[in-house]
């Protein structure tokens, strides 16, 4: 009865965190699309060069490790197929937050800004480094068999705990990014910050859910 229970709740919230994700980008293209003048890497707009950052550090990294999370937590599925998905979707994560990083980098080059200046960077590029880390020790400890059952079961907590702590950590740097845009902007009370507050609430709530579904989750 108690699994039961909570593979009913894991279900619940999983679809509840692909709804908050997906109004999450729906917002953020919305908001960089008709306000902001829409994104190309290859632009000789700097801001739409820009853009490509918020979008793919979303859609591309925090959206996609979310889902990888609750694939390997709240899908049943075989032990092995859990995992090649659970690794493969963090390589697309990992992929697209290069791309995302290339992004910003470009645009601070074109716009004469100083690079890694603020708490949003910092937060920014501390978590992916340790997103990479967590990826490279989850590949090299249940990926590969030369890793004995012991050293694998002593890991499993730290990598739980691990990948919930970067979600976070991931989710505080794309709300500080969004606070530092607007005050940048200069945004006056409209229906642009109003966009950007809901915005940065989906985040907030997708990331709370995908912990909560993985937290829940029963599947064995």
């Amino acid at each position: 009865m108690d699994e039961f229970f909570y593979r009913r709740s894991a279900s619940r919230l999983t679809n509840v965190a692909h709804l908050f994700g997906i109004i999450a980008i729906i917002l953020l293209l919305v908001w960089l699309l008709h306000f902001r003048e829409g994104m190309n890497l290859d632009s000789d707009n700097p801001f739409r060069i820009f853009n490509v950052h918020p979008f793919l550090m979303f859609f591309g990294f925090i959206f996609f490790a979310g889902e990888a999370m609750m694939a390997y937590k709240t899908v049943q599925a075989e032990r092995q197929v859990q995992k090649s998905v659970h690794m493969f979707l963090h390589v697309v994560a990992i992929t697209l937050g290069i791309i995302g990083l290339h992004a910003v980098f470009k645009f601070h080059d074109r716009a004469g800004i100083r690079n890694m200046y603020s708490l949003h960077s910092w937060i920014g590029i501390g978590t992916f480094s340790l997103f990479i880390l967590q990826w490279l020790f989850g590949l090299t400890i249940f990926m590969f068999p030369q890793s004995s059952m012991e050293t694998r079961v002593r890991s499993v907590p730290w990598h739980i705990s691990g990948g919930r702590a970067l979600l976070y950590m991931a989710i505080c740097a794309a709300e500080t990014g969004l606070m530092e845009k607007v005050t940048f902007l200069e945004l006056q009370h409209g229906t642009e910050t109003q966009l950007v507050n809901f915005l940065a609430l989906a985040i907030l709530l997708f990331g709370i859910t995908v912990d909560l579904s993985v937290a829940l989750a029963r599947y064995v």
